[in-house]
C-alpha cells in the first residue's frame, strides 16, 4: 500500500497520538524554535527507533519483546516497528524535558506581579548534566503508566501490538524496559545538547514568559499521564492506575512549590496603620 496512504490510516486509527506530536511541535517551536524543534524530534525519533530495532532482535536495550504485527496494512511500519510507537517518544521526551527544567533552571529575581516564577532559559543549565539526567529518569518514569496499560491493548483501542518474551516484574514489565526508556533519553539529549549550544543564542525574553512555554511541555507530560490514567482505570486496572497516580504525586508538589512565586512582603515603613 502507498507510505502516504498507510500514514493518512495511522492518523485515522490513532488520532490521540497525532494530537500528543501536534501539542509538542507546537509547544517546542514556541520555547526552542524551529530549528532546534526539528532537531530534537529527529534525533529523539531516529534514537528510539534503532534502540526498538536493535532490543527486538537482541533485546538490548528494553529487553526481549516483540510485536505481533497485527496491524500491518492498517497503519504505517518502518520494518517491523509501527510508525507511531517509535515517534512516541519525542514527544514523550520533550515533554519530560520541560518538566525537568521546571525543576533546575534558575529564577529570575524580578518584581514580576506574575504568580509564578519566572525562569531564566540559560544555555549551561537547559544543557547540562543536571537536566540530562533528571529528564531521562521523568522520561522512564512516565512509561511506567504507559507501559503497562499499552501491554493490555487487547482491552482497550489500541489493540495487541506487542508482547513481552517474559513476564515483567512491574504489572507485567521487565524493569529493563525502563533502563532502555533511560537509555533513548541520555543518548538523545547527549546528541541534541552540543547542537543547541553550537545553534545561534535564542532571543531574551522576560522569565515570566519561559516559565510560560515551559509549562506547555509541561501540560503535555500531565496530558499525556492523564490520558493513560483514565485508559487504565476504564479497563479496570484499579491498582495499576493508583500506583501510577501515587507515583506522580511528589513530583507534582515539587513542581507547584518550585513554580509558585512567593507573596511580596510590605515594605517597611509602608505598612497599613492601625487606628485605635
Amino acid at each position: 500500500m502507498d507510505i502516504a496512504v498507510l500514514f493518512f490510516n495511522t492518523i485515522l486509527l490513532r488520532p490521540y497520538v497525532f494530537v500528543f506530536l501536534a501539542g509538542f511541535l507546537i509547544s517546542a517551536i514556541q520555547l526552542l524554535g524551529w530549528p532546534r524543534a526539528w532537531r530534537l524530534w529527529l534525533i529523539s525519533w531516529l534514537t528510539a527507533f534503532v534502540c526498538e530495532f536493535s532490543s527486538t532482535r537482541t533485546g538490548i536495550p528494553f529487553g526481549w519483546y516483540f510485536y505481533t504485527g497485527s496491524t500491518a496494512g492498517q497503519e504505517l511500519y518502518f520494518s517491523n516497528i509501527p510508525f507511531m510507537d517509535s515517534i512516541s517518544f519525542s514527544f514523550l521526551l520533550y515533554a519530560a524535558y520541560c518538566t525537568a527544567l521546571c525543576v533546575v533552571l534558575p529564577c529570575d529575581r524580578t518584581d514580576s506581579a506574575s504568580r509564578l516564577q519566572p525562569l531564566r532559559f540559560d544555555l549551561a543549565v537547559r544543557s547540562g548534566w543536571q537536566a540530562l539526567l533528571l529528564t531521562s529518569l521523568l522520561f522512564a518514569a512516565i512509561d511506567m503508566v504507559i507501559d503497562p496499560v499499552a501491554l493490555r491493548g487487547d482491552r482497550w483501542f489500541l489493540g495487541k501490538l506487542y508482547y513481552y518474551a517474559e513476564d515483567g516484574a512491574h504489572f507485567g514489565v521487565p524493569l529493563s524496559n525502563y533502563a532502555g526508556w533511560m537509555v533513548v533519553g541520555l543518548i538523545s539529549l547527549a546528541i541534541y545538547f552540543p547542537l543547541d549550544r553550537r545553534l545561534p543564542p535564542l532571543a531574551v525574553r522576560p522569565g515570566v514568559a519561559t516559565t510560560h512555554r515551559v509549562l506547555l511541555g509541561v501540560g503535555l507530560y500531565y496530558g499525556v499521564l492523564l490520558f493513560n490514567l483514565s485508559v487504565t482505570f476504564w479497563i479496570g486496572e484499579t491498582t495499576l492506575g493508583f500506583s501510577g497516580a501515587l507515583m506522580f504525586l511528589p513530583l507534582t508538589i515539587v513542581l507547584v512549590l518550585r513554580l509558585a512565586a512567593p507573596r511580596k512582603q510590605p515594605v517597611a515603613g509602608n505598612e497599613p496603620t492601625e487606628f485605635v
